[in-house]
């Protein structure tokens, strides 16, 4: 069913992960989730990332993790990753957590890939 949660497409050279949470997640899910969506990361030979949330509504501790494990993904095989589409609320959520500092965070999916393309 993790599959459900997120889809992964193409633009160009750039791979973008559209994240689709429901505001709670049971443990096998998440787990299934984890594992699918890191194994995503070994599994293609892109460096560019863009991992749009406009469809996630909220983050737990867990997902947030989650995030952190997928930014350390994309850094050690050479790449970068840009989230988009947070919300006031998870944006929030980032600040408090102190994870902007982590993440280059862009408002809209097009805006992410202009940044990642330089």
């Amino acid at each position: 069913m993790a599959e459900a949660y997120f889809q992964i497409s193409s633009a160009g050279d750039v791979q973008v992960i559209s994240l689709r949470l429901p505001t709670a997640i049971d443990s096998n899910d998440f787990d299934r989730l984890n594992e699918d969506l890191l194994g995503a990361f070994d599994s293609r030979s892109a460096v560019s990332w863009v991992l749009d949330v406009s469809a996630v509504a909220y983050m737990g501790s867990s997902v947030l993790g989650l995030l952190v494990n997928i930014r350390q993904r994309a850094v050690r095989a050479g790449g970068q990753l840009i989230l988009c589409g947070l919300s006031p609320g998870l944006l929030r959520i980032f600040r408090t957590c102190c994870m902007e500092r982590l993440f280059h965070i862009s408002k809209t999916q097009a805006d992410a890939l202009r940044a990642i393309r330089g």
